[in-house]
């Protein structure tokens, strides 16, 4: 039973891990590129829009989704690893 709640620990701490970081590049792409660093990208066009209005408005957006899945991708490896996938046959007691 120690094992398990060690597992869970370990688990859960990694899992904050990958929040904190995903949250903070969520963070600086809406926040940062859109607002705080929206002059500096501004100096360079993509697709002739500037680049911080772009991220204002699209940029950030397409970033969000890609978090997702890359969310996906991490948490079926952590799974994995701790054997809380789906593909693990476990007796839930």
């Amino acid at each position: 039973m120690k094992i398990e709640k060690n597992k869970a620990t370990a688990y859960w701490k990694e899992n904050i891990i990958y929040l904190a970081i995903l949250l903070s590049i969520w963070f600086l792409v809406s926040y940062g590129a859109g607002i705080i660093f929206k002059d500096i990208l501004d100096t360079i066009e993509l697709g002739g829009f500037k680049l911080g209005f772009w991220f204002a408005q699209q940029g950030s957006i397409y970033v969000f989704v890609i978090l997702i899945f890359v969310y996906i991708q991490l948490m079926n490896r952590l799974d994995k690893k701790y054997g809380y996938d789906r593909d693990t046959k476990t007796d839930p007691q």
